[in-house]
């Protein structure tokens, strides 16, 4: 089998596949959430906090200097805090959307099967009738 084939074989799986599609809606939920964070929630939360703007807040530990045309140099912990807040918006809509999954896998498996034997002894049953 060469080389080719054997890729071939492994990106065609379905394991592959699934998590390729999973990759590319994760891409386009994160950019979803990173608007509802931006756009939605943090306006509120500066409001709030009197005007803050979260993705401004910085300890600068350096200033710029235009004379040297050095950079600013900076911690910039007000984007780490808006990144902790996407992060946790995000974790908790998975863990509703995993949870509702599972209620409904649950409900499917609470859902007693007939045996099998039961089935065939209710069709013999059926037939016994019919020659009477």
């Amino acid at each position: 089998m060469s080389m080719l084939e054997e890729f071939k074989k492994f990106a065609m799986r379905g394991n592959v596949v699934d998590l390729a599609v999973g990759v590319v809606i994760g891409g386009a939920f994160g950019k979803i959430v990173s608007s509802l964070v931006d756009q939605v929630i943090m306006p509120p939360i500066g409001w709030l906090t009197g005007g803050i703007d979260f993705s401004q807040l910085k300890w600068v530990l350096k200033p710029a200097d235009p004379a040297t045309k050095t950079a600013e140099v900076a911690i910039q912990y007000g984007a780490f805090i808006n990144t902790v807040i996407t992060f946790l918006i995000i974790a908790f809509v998975i863990f509703l959307m995993v949870k509702a999954i599972n209620r409904l896998s649950r409900r499917e498996e609470a859902k007693p099967a007939v045996p099998p034997d039961v089935v065939l002894l209710t069709e013999i049953r059926d037939l016994l009738k019919a020659r009477q």
